[in-house]
């Protein structure tokens, strides 16, 4: 990203926590692009634009807010509930920066630049078949037809896509809510807050109480012990580090989730935030002074060619509320749910 373009979307981001002069000069744009998502919106609901519903029922995990809110370990955790249920899961993902031009498998062997940072990142965590495609309704199609012992069809991300038909709708949040309230550009918001979703997960509310909407549940997403990148058997408590010069290195839509995580286990980083889905064309922590890089499994995933045995990955794990898999899997089941 360029530092053009770095400093404006710094200028957005502050400005969308509140209404601000910024964000209210923004209100006539963020009024045109809600009439048109809601025209899109009204299309699929009436028939003028077609969705299609797949052979088996499709859970969408999402947000209606721009950047990182928690998806892609909802998602795992999603996926191991769903098994654990008694369902065989798969996964399809638009696969942020995949280098795809149709559905295209993603095993746990993929390089990044080619299937995208979080399928691959799922297809080695949750062990499911993960297809990626920029049309959802492919994907699905492609996956069901190469594994079909699967019954149900996880979508990483894809609320806004409608063509693909959907069972249940889980949006997740992060303690930052709907931000300003406002939609794009004023605000973070890809829809209004008043979307109609099955449940509402907020990611570590730590700042606030959940917000009184139906179903809503806390996501709680925390770290694992801290695993070598150069040899994955090695692992070790975060609180191994608190002696050492940290670095926690982030390219993630929310990286000071990730710092705050890393503080919250009683070290005292320095931090480097890159862009969401940063690429690690070139290795940015040659000239780091530090005797540990902690960084997210999502940016590992694009790191295993380099030789710095100072990079310590620190995986996380979402706890999903046992009301909320009830009534995501009675959904599926098509039994109403209490």
């Amino acid at each position: 990203m360029s530092g053009a373009l770095s400093r404006i979307e710094t200028r957005l981001t502050q400005a969308w926590r509140r209404r601000g002069p910024l964000a209210w000069a923004l209100t006539p744009l963020a009024a045109v692009f809600g009439a048109l998502t809601a025209l899109r919106r009204a299309a699929y609901r009436n028939g003028w634009l077609k969705s299609v519903r797949v052979p088996v029922p499709v859970v969408v995990v999402g947000n209606v807010t721009v950047g990182g809110t928690g998806k892609t370990p909802t998602v795992i955790a999603l996926v191991d509930a769903l098994r654990s249920a008694g369902f065989t899961p798969g996964v399809v993902s638009r696969g942020y920066g995949a280098k795809v031009e149709r559905p295209t498998p993603v095993t746990p062997q993929t390089p990044a630049r080619v299937g995208g940072d979080e399928p691959l990142l799922i297809a080695r965590r949750a062990g499911v078949p993960v297809w990626v495609s920029p049309d959802r309704v492919a994907a699905a199609h492609a996956l069901l037809a190469a594994h079909r012992d699967v019954d149900v069809i996880v979508s990483d991300d894809g609320l806004q896509h409608y063509r693909l038909e959907r069972d249940v709708e889980l949006v997740v949040f992060d303690h930052r809510l709907g931000g300003n309230g406002f939609l794009l550009p004023a605000g973070p918001l890809r829809e209004p807050l008043s979307r109609r979703r099955d449940a509402t997960l907020v990611n570590n509310p730590f700042e606030r109480a959940l917000p009184p909407w139906p179903h809503t549940f806390a996501l709680a997403v925390v770290p694992g012990d801290a695993w070598h990148l150069a040899d994955p058997a090695r692992r070790r408590p975060l609180a191994q580090f608190a002696h050492q010069r940290v670095v926690a290195a982030a390219g993630i839509g929310a990286p000071e989730r990730f710092f705050a995580m890393v503080r919250a286990a009683g070290l005292a980083p320095r931090t480097l935030a890159f862009a969401d889905h940063h690429a690690f064309a070139t290795n940015p922590f040659a000239d780091v002074d530090a005797d540990a890089i902690l960084v997210t499994e999502k940016d590992a995933v694009k790191l295993g060619a380099w030789n710095d045995a100072r990079i310590w990955v620190v995986p996380v794990d979402a706890a999903l509320d046992h009301r909320l898999i009830t009534l995501v899997v009675e959904k599926l089941r098509g039994r109403p749910s209490a």
